[in-house]
C-alpha cells in the first residue's frame, strides 16, 4: 500500500474518533459543572487544557467562558480539533482514499459530514447541547459500524483501526485528566459523595457506566480506585487504555507479519504495555494518576510519530 493511502486512512479514522471524543469531553465538562454549587466559567480552562487546545483558545479569545469554550470545541474554524473541523478533515481524507473504502463507508462519512454541518451551522444553545452531542456520536458510530460490517480484514482495515485506537486511548487519558484538573475543589472532597458523583460522570462520558455496573454490581459505589482501574486496566472495556493499546499491538502485528524483526512502532507499543499497563491500580495511584496519564499521553505521541516513519506516510 502507498504511504499516502495509509496516511489518509489513519487520519480519517483518527479525526472521526477525535470528533466523537471531543463530544464526550464537552459532555463530561457539562455534567461536572452541574455538580458544582457555584457557577465558575473558569472550570472550562481545565477542559480546554485536557483537550489540548487552551493556548490556541487564548490566542483567539479574551476570556474563558462556558459558552465560548463550548463553541470553540464544537464549531470554531480556528480550532483544528473542533468537532466541525474534525468531521471535515475526516471527509477530506476519505476523499483521498475513496477507492480503499466500501460504498457504505463512503455514504456514512458523507452523511456524518452533512449532518454535522447542519447541526453546527449556528451556535448551539445549552438546551440543545445534549441532543446535538448525541447526534454527532450516532453519526460517527455509524461510520464505525459500516467499517466493521463491510470492510475486508486487510491492511486497509488495520490502518483504520490504528487511527481509531490511538486516538481513543489518547482521549480516554485526557478525559481522566479532566478529573484531575477539575473535579476536586480541595483534598477534603476526596471520598465524599460529591467526589463519587463526579467520578460516575467520568464513567458516563465514555459510555462505561453500564459495563462498570455489570462488573462491580448495580449497588456498588463508583469509587475512584475502581473506576480508574476499569478505565485504565480492564482489557474488556472498549475505551480503556489497556484495551486500546492491545488493539494497537494486534493490528501492528498483522502489518508486521512476515518480517524477521519487530518494527519500531510495535516495539514502542510493547514497551508501553509492559512498563505501564502490567501493574495493579494501587501502583498507578502510588505513582500519581496525573503523572501516569501524562506519561501515557507522551508515549502515544511517540507511537503515532513512529507509525508515520515506519510506513512512510508522506512518500
Amino acid at each position: 500500500m502507498l504511504g499516502k493511502t495509509a496516511n489518509g486512512l489513519f487520519w480519517m479514522y483518527r479525526y472521526l474518533e477525535r470528533a466523537e471524543n471531543t463530544a464526550r469531553m464537552i459532555d463530561a465538562g457539562q455534567r461536572i459543572a452541574l455538580t458544582r454549587l457555584d457557577d465558575n466559567d473558569e472550570e472550562w480552562i481545565s477542559v480546554l487544557q485536557s483537550a489540548g487546545g487552551y493556548e490556541a483558545f487564548k490566542a483567539e479569545n479574551e476570556a474563558v467562558t462556558k459558552d465560548a469554550a463550548i463553541d470553540w470545541l464544537l464549531r470554531s474554524k480556528a480550532n483544528s480539533s473542533s468537532i466541525l473541523s474534525c468531521i471535515e478533515s475526516a471527509r477530506q481524507n476519505a476523499r483521498l482514499v475513496r477507492t480503499a473504502l466500501t460504498g457504505e463507508v463512503w455514504e456514512a462519512i458523507n452523511a456524518a459530514y452533512m449532518a454535522t454541518r447542519e447541526l453546527l451551522a449556528r451556535k448551539v444553545s445549552e438546551r440543545d447541547l445534549p441532543k446535538v452531542l448525541g447526534k454527532i456520536r450516532q453519526h460517527t458510530a455509524l461510520v464505525r459500524g459500516t467499517t466493521h460490517g463491510t470492510m475486508l480484514r486487510n491492511e486497509i482495515y488495520d490502518f483504520a483501526r490504528l487511527g481509531t485506537f490511538l486516538e481513543r486511548a489518547d482521549n480516554t487519558a485526557r478525559i481522566l485528566d479532566v478529573k484531575y484538573y477539575v473535579l476536586l475543589p480541595s483534598a477534603r472532597a476526596v471520598g465524599s459523595s460529591l467526589d463519587n458523583v463526579q467520578w460516575e460522570t467520568i464513567l458516563r462520558s465514555v459510555s462505561a457506566r453500564g459495563g462498570f455496573r455489570m462488573e462491580y454490581g448495580a449497588g456498588a459505589e463508583a469509587g475512584p480506585m475502581e473506576i480508574a482501574e476499569f478505565l485504565v486496566l480492564d482489557k474488556r472495556m472498549p475505551r480503556s487504555l489497556a484495551f486500546c493499546v492491545g488493539k494497537l499491538r494486534d493490528n501492528l502485528r498483522y502489518l508486521n507479519k512476515g518480517s524477521l524483526q519487530l518494527m519500531p512502532a510495535l516495539q514502542k507499543v510493547d514497551h508501553l504495555e509492559r512498563t505501564y499497563l502490567s501493574h495493579d491500580i494501587e501502583a498507578v495511584f502510588e505513582y500519581g494518576l496525573h503523572q501516569f496519564i501524562q506519561k501515557i499521553l507522551g508515549l502515544l505521541v511517540e507511537i503515532a510519530q513512529q507509525i508515520e516513519i515506519d510506513f512512510r506516510f508522506y512518500k
